[in-house]
């Protein structure tokens, strides 16, 4: 085996990352202030903006976690080959602890239970309230919550993250069974804590309103947004060495297979949460849908429908186009984008009963975007960008060895 002859300097992001994380950091900045200054004059719409952008930015973070885990238990040189460029992603949970400071600030432009109740003048939407407030959706308790959301995640980092180091030594110790016994439990807790972290954040936007798959749906969401963007990161790396002799077509067409399993579970828990919703055909249920099916929203949803299921569902059924990085990649970007109107077809019909596109729904992302770039591209010339010690780095490196 070839792996201890490898030099460091040759398994190293190329220097075309450092140029991206350098421009990303301008954009952020210059984009930030004028979403900043925009926010002082209509601070309702930055802080709506700002949720629609930590939500969409969570998703690649926490995602790419996601993916990295189930790459670990389940194995394969699919996940070998992307798994820095999974866990630099993975790395950017501190950076979106920071920024949830900022929705915790704006509460009050965001979500009713965070207002003074003598605001509201409807009294059973008022006792209602006080009943929420008082059992689940106090300030305090929102909190506290948020700290145990945040604090799980950061130690599965960690752990992933200092286990992985280890492997970029010779004679590291054998942690394949340590990431697998992580992993398992990782995922339980991901699921359960972003569940939860969507109500808290997203669904208690209407407090009159529940559904019991609604963190689901954002959790394949966030799976998708993940995996999406290593394709994106991989296509830029492919250019140059040492990704363009380890990323082989088998692998791009397992990230393709990938992309349509969470595309068609997509579907499968958006159409499971109208149906059963709509059958049931309960005031206090329908209302959601009410809102998006009206005023232009409808419009938003037959977009969803063939440009975030139908048409990648189509073009995803192509084992050639699977396995040709440069098309897939093009679906990945337009999938990206489709999460972005799907967090905003989530969002958005909370506060505007008619279409409404704000000027915070588009800076605020991609100002977001430029910090979270460069603290990514940070991350990923950190490492190299493969554990050649790992005993199972021999799938990706051995055929180019050869």
């Amino acid at each position: 085996m070839t792996t201890p002859s490898l030099d460091r300097g040759a398994t190293m992001a190329p220097p075309v990352t450092r140029i991206i994380q350098t421009r990303s950091l301008i954009v952020g900045i210059i984009v930030s202030a004028i979403a900043i200054a925009g926010g002082f004059l209509r601070p309702d719409e930055f802080f709506r903006g700002y949720l629609l952008a930590f939500m969409a930015w969570l998703g690649v973070t926490l995602g790419s976690m996601a993916v990295l885990m189930i790459r670990h238990l389940t194995g394969g040189g699919w996940g070998m080959v992307i798994r820095r460029v999974l866990g630099a992603a993975m790395r950017c949970i501190p950076l979106m602890t920071v920024l949830f400071i900022p929705i915790l600030l704006g509460r009050a432009w965001l979500y009713p239970w965070a207002r003074s109740l003598s605001t509201i003048t409807d009294p059973h939407e008022r006792q209602h309230l006080e009943e929420l407030t008082r059992s689940y959706l106090s300030i305090d308790g929102v909190i506290v919550r948020a700290v145990i959301y945040f604090a799980i995640w950061n130690l599965l980092s960690f752990f992933l993250t200092r286990w992985s180091r280890e492997q970029d030594r010779p004679n590291p110790p054998d942690n394949t069974a340590r990431f697998r016994a992580l992993s398992g439990p990782g995922l339980i807790l991901y699921a359960f804590s972003l569940s939860f972290a969507a109500i808290d954040w997203v669904m208690s936007i209407d407090p009159s309103w529940i559904s019991t798959i609604y963190g689901l749906l954002l959790l394949i969401g966030e799976l998708l947004s993940g995996l999406c963007f290593a394709v994106v990161v991989e296509r830029i790396l492919v250019k140059y060495e040492p990704m363009r002799s380890w990323l082989k077509p088998d692998y791009v067409h397992d990230h393709g297979k990938w992309m349509l399993t969470f595309v068609m579970v997509w579907a499968y828990f958006s159409f499971s949460q109208l149906l059963i919703i709509w059958a049931g055909n309960l005031p206090e249920e329908i209302t959601w849908y009410f809102r998006r099916f009206h005023g232009g929203w409808s419009g938003v949803g037959v977009v969803l429908i063939l440009f975030h299921f139908v048409v990648p569902f189509v073009l995803l059924l192509s084992r050639p186009f699977k396995r040709d990085i440069r098309k897939l990649v093009w679906l990945a970007v337009w999938l990206m984008v489709m999460r972005w109107v799907d967090l905003l077809w989530i969002i958005e019909p909370n506060f505007s009963p008619t279409l409404t596109v704000t000027w915070a729904d588009i800076t605020l992302p991609i100002a977001m975007g430029g910090l979270w770039m460069w603290f990514y591209f940070r991350n990923l010339n950190s490492m190299p960008l493969l554990p050649v010690y790992d005993p199972e780095a021999h799938e990706v490196l051995e055929p180019a060895h050869e």
